[in-house]
C-alpha cells in the first residue's frame, strides 16, 4: 500500500494554555493535509477545483482520535491512506506522528458535491486512479 505524506508545523498560536495543540486546530490541520493531498498527489489545486469546475468534497461524517498531545515547535508527519472509493465518496484515513509516536488518527469521508446545484455527482475517472493509488488493503 502507498501512503500519502505530508508536514505540519506546530506553532505557537496553535497551543492553548496547557501547551498544547487546542483540538480545533486538529481539524485545521486535517484540512491542510486534504489540500496537500490534492495538490501533491492527485494532481490538483482544490482551490482551483471549487472555483473553476465548481466541484467540491465536503466533509460529511469525521472520526478523530487523539493518542497524544502535539506542543508548539513540532514536526508533524501526516500520512493519509484512503480507506474507502465510492462513486462519489472517498474515506481517507490521517495519522499524524511526531517522530515514531502516533499523536492523532483521524478518518474523515467527503462527498463530490457538484457545488452550483448542491448534489452529489460521480468522481472523476483521474480522481478515482489518484485515490486508489492510495488505496487501504481491505486485510489492514
Amino acid at each position: 500500500m502507498s501512503v500519502f505524506k505530508t508536514h505540519v508545523a506546530v506553532r505557537f498560536g496553535d497551543v492553548d494554555p496547557a501547551g498544547i495543540v487546542y483540538f480545533p486546530r486538529i481539524y485545521e490541520y486535517l484540512h491542510e493535509a486534504f489540500e496537500d493531498v490534492w495538490e501533491q498527489h492527485v494532481g490538483e489545486r482544490y482551490y482551483r477545483m471549487i472555483l473553476d469546475e465548481r466541484r467540491g468534497f465536503p466533509l460529511v461524517h469525521s472520526e478523530v482520535d487523539f493518542k497524544h498531545p502535539l506542543r508548539f515547535g513540532d514536526d508533524v508527519c501526516v500520512h493519509i491512506t484512503c480507506t474507502h472509493l465510492g462513486r462519489s465518496s472517498t474515506g481517507l484515513r490521517y495519522r499524524l506522528f511526531v517522530g515514531e509516536t502516533l499523536c492523532v488518527e483521524a478518518k474523515q469521508t467527503t462527498a463530490c458535491v457538484d457545488l452550483d446545484a448542491g448534489k452529489s455527482m460521480p468522481m472523476t475517472d483521474q480522481h478515482r486512479a489518484r485515490f486508489a493509488a492510495i488505496l487501504e488493503d481491505e486485510t489492514e
